[in-house]
């Protein structure tokens, strides 16, 4: 934990997490639409319950942002490729992002539209997945050496 608390700060210092973010979320506006559309597709055309929607709609979405992600926002530390484990870290770490979103999305359509849930689910996904993103699945290979 003190590791990431280190890079967190020294992130911070470097500026460099800002510009990180604002790609992550440019990329996330067109996952936030595939997610979305799937989402509301299984919703509406299907009729399947809210958890089911938002998990399939999240393991579609997942891939175009692991992808994305690799040869934009975190293309430096990729080396701009695909890579198995790479992807497999990203879907490991984006379940936290989908168990936060899916809890914010169920607590939430209780007191909201459905769909007022699911936008606000998506931007507590951002914040989730945004940072695990930059500090465990795509960190700087200095950061892998040193972390073993």
């Amino acid at each position: 934990m003190k590791s990431l608390l280190d890079r967190l700060v020294a992130a911070w210092h470097r500026r460099d997490m800002r510009l990180k973010a604002i790609s992550f979320a440019l990329v996330g506006v067109v996952n936030t639409l595939i997610d979305l559309g799937a989402f509301l597709a299984f919703y509406h055309w299907f009729g399947l319950p809210l958890v089911a929607c938002n998990v399939l709609a999240w393991a579609i979405a997942v891939s175009f942002s692991y992808a994305m992600n690799s040869f934009t926002t975190f293309g430096p530390e990729s080396g701009h490729q695909l890579r198995l484990r790479d992807y497999l870290t990203f879907v490991a770490s984006g379940i936290a992002g989908v168990i936060a979103a899916t809890a914010t999305l169920l607590l939430l359509s209780l007191y909201l539209p459905v769909l007022s849930a699911k936008l606000l689910s998506i931007l507590v996904s951002f914040v989730v997945n945004f940072s695990l993103s930059h500090f465990v699945v795509f960190r700087r290979a200095r950061d892998h050496d040193v972390a073993g």
